[in-house]
Formats: C-alpha cells, sequence, structure tokens
C-alpha cells in the first residue's frame, strides 16, 4: 500500500508581534488542514517569537541574526558576521528537517532562511503584511515562489506574476462583532445611551498617545466615555486616571467586545492592527507610530486615507491639531457613515484561507 508522506513546513516570522501572529495563523490552518503535517518555526534567538511560538504548541529553532542598527552603533560591526552565521545555520536546518516548503512573514530570520531554501530548492513564499514592504521581503521577493500581500499597489516593489492579494490573517472572533454590542456594553459596564471612543495603543503601550488622552480627557468624556488601552509599560502611570466614562486597561483580553463596544477608535497603524480595522468597519483616527523601520505605519495608515476609509494625524501635530480633527469627527454623522462603509470595503476576513490555499498550490 502506498502512503503519503506528510507535510513538513518550515515557517518563520518574528521580531514584532505583527510579523509572529500571522506565522502562527498560517501555522494553525495548515494543522487543521494536514492533522498529520510537521511544522517547524524559525527565528531570532533573543527575540519575542522564542517565547510566543512554544506557547502556541510549536518548536522553533534560533538563529543569531538582527538588523543593522539605523544610528551609528558598536553593534554593527557584528552583523556581517550574524549573516554568515545564520545563513549557515539556516542551511543546517533545512538540510535537516527536509521541508516541502519554507512560508516566511518577515522578521530578521526569515532573510537567511528564504534565502537558504530557495537555494537549495525548497518551495517558498512570503506574506507582506505593510503597504510598503521593508528591506527583507524586497530581497527575498526576485526569488521565492509566491508572495501573499495585504494591500494594493505593490508591483512597485515585487514581481507582479508573483504577487497574490490575500490580506493579513485575523482573529475570527472578530468576524461577528456586530452580533455583540449588548454583551459588550454589558461586560465593560458602559452607558448604552452614550458614544464610546477605544483607545489602543499596542499591548506595550504608546507613550505620545497615552499623553494626549491624558491632557484631552476632560474635553473627551463631554463626548464619550473611554476604553483606554495604555499598554503594561504605562499601566502604572495612568491606571489613577479611571473614573466616570473613564475606564483604563493594561490589556484589553475580549478584542471582540471592545470593538463591539467602540463607536470610534484611535489606534496605532500597524498592519495587523489595520486588517482587524477594516473588518470591524468602525471610525478610526490613524496615530502612526514614527519608530518603526522605513515609517511603514504611515504607509500603511495613508494607503487606507487614501480610499476615504479613516483619519490620521501624526505624532508631531497631535497637540495642536488633534481636537480640531476629533470635533470634526464626533460632530459629522455623514462623515462617520462614509469612513465606515468605507473602511469596511477594505476588509479581507479569509485571509489565512486563502494563503494556505497559495501553499497547497505550491506543495502540489
Amino acid at each position: 500500500m502506498y502512503l503519503v508522506k506528510p507535510y513538513k513546513i518550515i515557517i518563520s516570522g518574528g521580531g514584532t508581534g505583527g510579523h509572529i501572529y500571522p506565522a502562527i495563523s498560517i501555522a494553525n490552518e495548515c494543522k487543521r488542514r494536514w492533522p498529520d503535517c510537521e511544522i517547524l518555526f524559525v527565528g531570532a534567538s533573543d527575540r519575542m517569537e522564542m517565547e510566543k511560538v512554544p506557547a502556541a504548541g510549536y518548536k522553533i529553532k534560533g538563529l543569531w541574526i538582527s538588523g543593522i542598527q539605523r544610528n551609528l552603533s558598536l553593534k554593527n560591526l557584528a552583523f556581517p558576521f550574524k549573516v554568515i552565521k545564520s545563513l549557515y545555520d539556516a542551511r543546517k536546518i533545512i538540510k535537516d528537517f527536509k521541508p516541502d516548503i519554507a512560508v516566511g512573514t518577515g522578521g530578521f530570520a526569515s532573510g537567511p532562511l528564504l534565502f537558504m531554501a530557495n537555494k537549495i530548492g525548497v518551495a517558498t513564499l512570503i506574506q507582506e503584511q505593510n503597504s510598503y514592504p521593508g528591506i527583507t521581503n524586497k530581497l527575498l521577493s526576485k526569488k521565492v515562489d509566491k508572495i501573499c500581500v495585504a494591500s494594493d499597489g505593490l508591483e512597485r516593489f515585487f514581481p507582479k506574476s508573483k504577487i497574490v492579494l490575500t490580506g493579513n490573517p485575523v482573529r475570527q472572533d472578530l468576524l461577528n462583532v456586530d452580533t455583540l454590542r449588548e454583551e459588550a456594553i454589558q461586560h465593560f459596564k458602559l452607558k448604552s445611551a452614550k458614544k464610546t471612543l477605544l483607545v489602543l495603543g499596542g499591548s506595550l503601550g504608546a507613550r505620545r498617545i497615552n499623553q494626549l488622552i491624558d491632557q484631552q480627557l476632560d474635553d473627551l468624556k463631554e463626548e464619550v466615555q473611554v476604553i483606554w488601552q495604555c499598554g503594561k509599560f504605562y499601566h502604572e502611570e495612568y491606571k489613577n486616571k479611571a473614573q466616570e466614562d473613564i475606564q483604563v486597561h493594561a490589556f484589553l483580553n475580549r478584542m471582540d467586545l471592545a470593538y463591539a463596544a467602540a463607536d470610534f477608535i484611535i489606534s496605532r497603524a500597524g498592519a495587523g492592527s489595520i486588517s482587524e480595522l477594516c473588518i470591524v468597519g468602525k471610525p478610526v483616527i490613524f496615530i502612526p507610530s514614527p519608530h518603526v523601520a522605513e515609517d511603514h505605519q504611515t504607509k500603511n495608515a495613508q494607503a487606507i486615507i487614501d480610499k476615504d476609509a479613516a483619519l490620521m494625524i501624526k505624532e508631531a501635530d497631535i497637540d495642536q491639531n488633534f481636537m480640531t480633527l476629533w470635533n470634526g469627527l464626533v460632530s459629522d454623522k455623514e462623515l462617520q457613515i462614509k469612513l465606515s462603509k468605507n473602511i469596511k470595503r477594505e476588509a479581507l476576513p479569509k485571509a489565512t484561507d486563502h494563503i494556505v490555499n497559495e501553499i497547497e498550490q505550491l506543495l502540489r
């Protein structure tokens, strides 16, 4: 009797949650389709994927790799040695594991791993979350077999024949937030007759967004009640700001209910956040982080702004211009409806399925 050998899939993505979460989502869908498949992750040995991936139930191997510091730094002297060592180690991992396909979702480790996989003759696929790709995926795009993207216009950076518009993997519990309004109001003990502003600064928090909300609390609570996710780094500093109509949280464990409760959202503009906000379909003000590589959050947000689907204000302008922008949004029902309708048009809720469809095609 002829037995079909289980697929072996190697996945590399990390450095930030924006690279790790899509990688784990893809792995989960592969496991759902092919329960016998073997999955191995490869990450950077000193980054958060070394903790997050095992917590999700997968094995991971680490490479000694990091990015180049953008300022003059002695750390850059080690970079060429790290690249050589990580290429050698990636080759050994691939030779030992013998994958049928290598998948990269971005981050430092995906460069050497996908480069060596391609060189050895393993099928390769990368998933680009941002509307402006990082240097790793730009370099890899010339050699990989398939490129899954989350927004239009990336043929400026990648070979057009390899691009498939799939979207970014998102939490499946967000697909029915429209039905959770009453549960959300009870969960957060909100006033059903008053509008709600949800403020998101990411799991660690965003200092300038927190400073802005702190400064404007008195004006904001005239119009709305606030669910303020300040992040774990800042919770001690801001937890005493909680009062009637103002909630301060380090984390939000039920993001589906937070989105369901919200009438307005202030958020950073990471690729994963934008993909979620498109599905949720609420009026959004983006405040992109200026501290990320190649200013990609501003570019992510701009791609949505260009569709008349959200508002944006830069950190440098928030003290002077935020309240004008906010008051214009909260007082204009037609603008709110337009932004909600337009951002929902950008949603790609079946992204993980579509990405794994592309993996399946390459496996065949």
